[in-house]
Formats: C-alpha cells, sequence, structure tokens
C-alpha cells in the first residue's frame, strides 16, 4: 500500500487507448489475468492473459499491442525468452513487472530499446507457490487502476478487513471445513465461476494442480451447462463444486445449484463485486482455501520435493528445440503491405510488389551517396529514452562517415536539446560537419553550436495554441504543449498512447477552427503543427544547394514514413530507407532490415552496410555480412 506506483500508472495509462497482452506463468499468470481483467473492465479493450510459451510461438500477437511481461523473480527462461521475442515485433513499448532488480530477465531488458522496467523488491522470500510476490503485484496493479479511475475508497490497509459475502477470510474458511473434507475425500474439484472473476479462478486452479492437491476442472457457469454436468451425472461420489459468484450471476448460480444431484457437495465463494477490493479478497480467500486443502491432505505445496525431471523441464534451453515462427512473405513486402492495409488476407497475386522491391534494391545498392539525412527520435536514438544521446555504436558510425568526408544531416521535432546531446557525446571536429534541422526543418544550421530562434510570433501557430489548450482543458490526454515561433507547436500525450488515434482528435479540431490540417503530422510520442512552409526536406534542400549535391546523391533515413507521420517528406526522397514505417509509395522509403530489427537496431543494420569509398562517398550493400570499413 505504500510502493510508489506512479511509473506503473503512467504505463497503463498510456495503454488505455489499446488492448494489452499480459504474459506470465504459475501466478504470474495470475497477475498476467488480473491485469488484463482489470484493463477490459476500465477501458472497454479486450486483452489477453498469455503464457510465455504463446509469444514464443506466435510472437506477432505482440505486434500492435503493449505488451506486460510479469515475472516475480525474472530467473524463468520462458519469460526471458518471450521478452526478446515479443520486443523484436512489437511496435508499441515493452513493458516488465519484475520483484528482483538483479535477475536474468532484467539483464536482457536492459539490452533492449522501448522496454520499460517496473520493479517492486520483495522483502519477504517466496515460497514454490509465489503466493508473496503475487499478492504484492496484484495489490499494485489493483491501486494502480482504481487510483487512475479516481476511486476514494481504495483498498483496505489490512487483511482482516477483506470480505467475502459479509465474513471475514477466516470465518469464511471455518464454514468451509466440511466442504474442504469432502473434496480431500473425493480427490476432483468443478469450479464454477464468473467471467468477472476468472483471475480467482485462474490462480485456485494454478495452485490446486501445481501442488498436486486435487484434479481441477474450470468452467464460468453458461459453460458448465455445456456437457460439464456429466461429471455430475456420471462420478457424482468423485467431485465437488466450489462456484466464484458476485451480485449479477447470483441468482443463476442459485437456480443451477437447486438442480444439481444431492450427493454433489458444493461451496460458495459470494464476493460483493468484481472492483480491484473484490478481487484481492477473492485472491486471498482461496489462498487460504488451498492451505485447508492441503493442511487437510498433510502436504506443504510451499516446500514439496520438487524431482530432478521437473528442475530439468523448467531449464530446457528454449531457443535450440523451439524455431522462431517463419514468415509466409518477405519482411520487405509485408512492411508495404501493412502500411498500405494490405495485412491480411494476403494478396494471392504479388509480382507487383515483388517487382517494385526488386527495382529498389537494384537502384539504392548501385548508387553513388555523398550525403545522409536521418531522423533523430527513433532513428539515431531510442524513442523512449529521449534524455539519451544516441549510442555509442550509432556515435562510432556518425565519426566514421564524417572521417570519410560523408555530409551528415539530422531532421528533426526537437530543438537545441538536440545539440546539446551532441556536443557532450562528438568532438568539434565532427560536430563542424554535421548539419541540423531542427524544429522540423524550421531552423537549419550547423551542429557545432545551439540554434537562434527568430523573435516574432506566427499567428496560425497561436490560434494552434488556443485549440489544443481548450482540448487539453476537456480532458484530452495532452501531457505539454510547446509552442516555438515561428516554426512549430509541439502536443506530447502520455507515453505510450496511439498518437495516430489523437491526430484525428487535433485535426478535428483545427477543421472546426477553419485551419488547415495538412501540416499536422505525427510521431510515436507527439504531434506537431508546422507554419507554412516548414519541413524536413528543408534540410535536404540545403544541403543539395549549399554543398553543390545532386539530389540521387543524398540517402535518406527516418521511423515515420507513411503520412501523416513526420518523416513522410524524408521517406518520399528519391532514395530513402525506414526503419520502422515505410512509405507508401513502392519506388521509395521501403524497409529492408530484418522484421525483427526496429529504430535504433534497423539503424545500426543500414550504417553496418555503408560502403564508404575513400572520397567523400559511399554506397549501401544488401550483403548478410556486414560491410563497414571501421
Amino acid at each position: 500500500m505504500h510502493q510508489d506506483i506512479e511509473h506503473l500508472k503512467r504505463a497503463i495509462a498510456g495503454a488505455s487507448e489499446s488492448s494489452i497482452i499480459g504474459v506470465g506463468s504459475g501466478g504470474s499468470f495470475t497477475v498476467a489475468s488480473l491485469l488484463c481483467n482489470l484493463h477490459e473492465t476500465y477501458t472497454g479493450r479486450v486483452s489477453r492473459p498469455s503464457t510465455p510459451l504463446e509469444i514464443i510461438c506466435n510472437p506477432t500477437l505482440a505486434s500492435s499491442s503493449p505488451v506486460f511481461l510479469i515475472s516475480a523473480e525474472g530467473k524463468n527462461p520462458d519469460i526471458t525468452e518471450a521478452l526478446g521475442r515479443a520486443r523484436h515485433h512489437s511496435a508499441r513499448p515493452v513493458h516488465v513487472l519484475t520483484n528482483r532488480s538483479d535477475s536474468p530477465l532484467m539483464a536482457a531488458a536492459c539490452q533492449l530499446s522501448d522496454v520499460s522496467a517496473h520493479v517492486f523488491e520483495l522483502h519477504e522470500k517466496d515460497g514454490y507457490l509465489a503466493t508473496n510476490s503475487l499478492l504484492l503485484d496484484a495489490m499494485l496493479l489493483a491501486r494502480a487502476y482504481g487510483e487512475l479511475d479516481g476511486a476514494t475508497d481504495g483498498l483496505p490497509s489490512s487483511i482482516e478487513d477483506l470480505r467475502i459475502g459479509v465474513h471475514s477470510i477466516h470465518q469464511w474458511i471455518a464454514l468451509a471445513a466440511g466442504f474442504v473434507e469432502a473434496a480431500t475425500q473425493r480427490g476432483a474439484i468443478v469450479i464454477a465461476y464468473s467471467p468477472l472473476l476468472r483471475p480467482i479462478a485462474a490462480d485456485l486452479e494454478s495452485k490446486l494442480a501445481e501442488g498436486a492437491l486435487l484434479h481441477c476442472q474450470l468452467a464460468d457457469l453458461r459453460s458448465f451447462a455445456h456437457g460439464r454436468h456429466l461429471w455430475l451425472a456420471e462420478r457424482p461420489k468423485d467431485v465437488v463444486v466450489l462456484a466464484l459468484i458476485e451480485p449479477s450471476l447470483g441468482e443463476l448460480w442459485n437456480r443451477m445449484s437447486e438442480l444439481f444431484p444431492s450427493e454433489i457437495p458444493t461451496f460458495t465463494m459470494p464476493l460483493a463485486g468484481a472492483t480491484p477490493c473484490d478481487l484481492i479478497a477473492g485472491l486471498v480467500g482461496q489462498m487460504h482455501l488451498v492451505q485447508a486443502i492441503a493442511k487437510k491432505l498433510g502436504k506443504d505445496p510451499g516446500r514439496p520435493d520438487v524431482p530432478q525431471f521437473g528442475r530439468d523441464i523448467y531449464y530446457i534451453d528454449l531457443p535450440k528445440v523451439i524455431p522462431s515462427p517463419g514468415t509466409r512473405l518477405p519482411a520487405e513486402e509485408q512492411s508495404k503491405y501493412d502500411v498500405l492495409g494490405s495485412r491480411w488476407p494476403s494478396p494471392r497475386k504479388r509480382s507487383d510488389m515483388t517487382r517494385a522491391m526488386g527495382a529498389f534494391v537494384t537502384a539504392i545498392t548501385q548508387q553513388n551517396f555523398r550525403a545522409v539525412v536521418f531522423d533523430y527520435d527513433g532513428t539515431l536514438s531510442a524513442s523512449q529514452r529521449r534524455t539519451a544521446p544516441p549510442s555509442g555504436p550509432i556515435l562510432n558510425h556518425l565519426r566514421r562517415l564524417v572521417e570519410a568526408g560523408v555530409l551528415i544531416g539530422i531532421a528533426s521535432g526537437r530543438g537545441d536539446s538536440i545539440q546539446e546531446q551532441l556536443a557532450e557525446a562528438l568532438p568539434e571536429q565532427i560536430l563542424s560537419h554535421i548539419f541540423l534541422g531542427l524544429y522540423n526543418g524550421g531552423w537549419i544550421g550547423s551542429a557545432i553550436s545551439p540554434p537562434e530562434t527568430p523573435k516574432g510570433t506566427v499567428e496560425f501557430l497561436s490560434h494552434v495554441t488556443r485549440i489544443a489548450r481548450k482540448l487539453q482543458s476537456l480532458g484530452v490526454p495532452i501531457e505539454r504543449i510547446k509552442t516555438t515561433h515561428p516554426y512549430q507547436v509541439s502536443i506530447r500525450f502520455r507515453d505510450g498512447l496511439p498518437t495516430d488515434k489523437m491526430w484525428f482528435v487535433v485535426a478535428d479540431a483545427l477543421r472546426q477552427a477553419g485551419l488547415t490540417t495538412g501540416t499536422l503530422f505525427l510521431s510515436k510520442h507527439s504531434l506537431d503543427v508546422l507554419a507554412p512552409g516548414v519541413g524536413k526536406s528543408g534540410l535536404i534542400a540545403h544541403i543539395v544547394q549549399n554543398q553543390k549535391v545532386d539530389p540521387h546523391q543524398v540517402l535518406t533515413m527516418g521511423d515515420q514514413g507513411a503520412w501523416p507521420g513526420n518523416d513522410v517528406s524524408l521517406l518520399e526522397h528519391r532514395f530513402s530507407l525506414s526503419v520502422d514505417m515505410p512509405s507508401r509509395r513502392l519506388d521509395r522509403g521501403w524497409k529492408l532490415a530484418p522484421s525483427h530489427k526496429r529504430d535504433v537496431d534497423a539503424t545500426l543494420w543500414y550504417l553496418d552496410r555503408f560502403q564508404t569509398d575513400g572520397s567523400g562517398g559511399f554506397r549501401f550493400s544488401m550483403s548478410d555480412e556486414p560491410s563497414s570499413d571501421d
């Protein structure tokens, strides 16, 4: 109750416009189920709890949804492998919720871009069934959703304050004594549950199975009616029934239980609802029920005698035995189909796309280049780590190219912060050969010195600023509005929020005010409204005109190449490469990097294949072997 969960709340709020994937095993699967249950309840976005194996076998599940991977200790090899495959395929942030900062999972997370870690150290050691970490993480998520929703009643500060119906946990367990006796004698239990209480049912099944206590079947109350009742008819001496009920299904359960054969023992967990507090009460209650069943059987499910073959199964080296899923189309073509909305059903005749890709690859690999113009966030710098300069490998490539006489341009919607970051990371002799196009190309100059913003205002931008502030006052999830006259207005949203949806909100507001939407562009985290005449292509024109470079000798690179992406002007240049979303044009703006490489990883893949010629030029090679000359 006293943990700082602001970072976790921001992650959940940022995913509020999306469905999410929750990933976990054992007790962590319960937490993943709870996360998805709460997300559906509060946002209406259908969400899916998954095991790590589901993500490993089909990582495209993570392609369009934020992913939350949950692991108490971070030692499970399955979750670490799932993290790698999810990140390689996800276009959205990946989150890790764990209770240890020093673990294989956290070591892997630190090596990947766009992975946010939420670490809550566990002070009480977990047993085999991981009840401490499960309850800790469940409480944190329950708090997060409740606080984001503005709940005033909150969660109780003590387990003794939790209620199942009108009873405390201990009173309810006392009432269950006869049911526990029957269950342990019969050896099998059917758990019929309300769909709103699914996480409780999932955890009860997990604990009964992992503790080798009872054979267990799960079914929601109506699925039970589709044949599950035959167990009661055919094996009335072998089974008991537990019902997890909230008020909306209380009448249904009463009617069902009246129809059961009289010799079937039944018991009910009647919760007051499906609020975060009710779900926590149910989780704690069923943990005590498992304890009572185990005690009756003379077992300690928290300290089982785990056989060696079980440990060996747990630590199987998954990458060696589960190959990565194959692809139906070449990744280069698939990225174009995706941006065109032709994801599926796949076109039966791909000859046009295949010919277009072949023609582009031939042209770009045969061309001699003298200059390269990069986008910054998401291309040279990890888009989620905006306070850090480009990584060491990126900086090394920039030095290599400058020292080889290649002209470098960097175009960004940001301002002087980029010049400051580069000045901290690169020497002056390198900076003096790098051109910057800041504020989306509104200001163009050398990276050797910070930009000077002209005085004066543009009425169009002032009007846009007033509209954005009005939207913010109405509850539109705008985090920051930054107006830079005479270039642009930048509107930043909560981290993780899909800016493509927010583009329509802002565009509609501009339309209603009689303003043009033609200069409204999006990045992964913000929208930029540009003043007339401002654009990243201005930096290309500056290099062409001032350095006497043929336009076809300029190569451009960015991550948001499809309109209204803010790199559209870069990736509509004749020779252009995408590190994420390609242009919709078939003769340019292709993503040639492997499908699992995105953003900075894709940039490095391209840069490794830039072959300098010693006279200020370079060529791009598609060779599988990196051919850099450093």
